[in-house]
Parts: C-alpha cells; sequence; structure tokens
C-alpha cells in the first residue's frame, strides 16, 4: 500500500514538477513565455482590483508573478512527493490563485468554442484542488485515528 501511495504522489506531483522545470528553463529577462500569457490577465486583474479600491493599487509586475507560480509548483509538487502537508497547501495555494487568473471562462460568451476549452480547463484545476482537499483531509484524518501507545508500568514483585 504504501508503494502505491507514494507512485500516486509521484504521478500527481509530476504535472506540477514538470510545469515548474519548464517555465524555469524558459524563464529569461522578461519571464519568458509565462509572463506572456500572464501579462494581459494580471493587468484584468490589476484593472479590477483598481477599480473596487478607487485608488492606486500597487503595480503588479509579471515576472514576480511568474516566478511565484513557478516556486509554488516546484516546491510545492517536491514536498508532495515526500507526503508532506506543507507541499499540499503550497500547490492549494497554487491552485486558488492561478486557476480563475488563467482560466477565466467568464467573459466568453456560452456558444463559443473558446468558452468549452477555458471551461474544461478551469473544472480541470477545480478536480485537482478537490483531490488535494482530499489528501489533507486523509492525511488528518489519519493522524487522529492513530492509537495513543501507553507505557507498560513495571510490576512490582
Amino acid at each position: 500500500m504504501g508503494f502505491f501511495s507514494f507512485l500516486g504522489r509521484v504521478l500527481f506531483a509530476s504535472v506540477f514538477i514538470l510545469s515548474a522545470w519548464q517555465m524555469f528553463n524558459d524563464f529569461g529577462e522578461d519571464g519568458g513565455p509565462a509572463a506572456k500569457e500572464l501579462a494581459p490577465k494580471v493587468a484584468g486583474f490589476h484593472e479590477f482590483v483598481e477599480s473596487k479600491l478607487w485608488a492606486g493599487a500597487p503595480k503588479i509586475d509579471v515576472r514576480h508573478v511568474a516566478a511565484a507560480f513557478m516556486a509554488l509548483k516546484g516546491l510545492g509538487g517536491l514536498l508532495f512527493v515526500f507526503g508532506s502537508f506543507t507541499g499540499a497547501v503550497l500547490l492549494m495555494f497554487y491552485l486558488i490563485a492561478a486557476t480563475p487568473l488563467l482560466h477565466d471562462f467568464c467573459h466568453y460568451n456560452f456558444g463559443e468554442p473558446q468558452y468549452f476549452v477555458v471551461l474544461q480547463e478551469f473544472l480541470q484545476g477545480l478536480s485537482l484542488f478537490g483531490a488535494l482537499l482530499f489528501f489533507v483531509g486523509m492525511k488528518n484524518s489519519i493522524n487522529r485515528r492513530l492509537p495513543k501507545k501507553k507505557t507498560l508500568k513495571p510490576k512490582s514483585a
């Protein structure tokens, strides 16, 4: 059972680790292709925050967002392979930030073909988040179920 659990964690985390490795290799002065894809989405998020705050929100550098996503995916994936609760939480933080930002299906009309592609990717991110919630829940329930060892008192004669 332990081997299959480890293998499942390796296969699950490989999606995040390989993605982070590719982002690291492509990261340059401009942040690479990930930063180019994130730029309009971060700008839209910045405009949304600025409209709600009625003041100048701090400018968000896309390279920092790409680097943060890369760090969360890489470190979270590596820690998750070894069954770490912290690794699962880091991956959950990444999915909470990236899924609605990258896969914003609300800006498309229902009949458009792009709507279904973006909705499918959003639901995939949501399902990965659900799998991580399941892992965290199982990890917490196993720790609570373990019986505490009682110390044996020596018998006196």
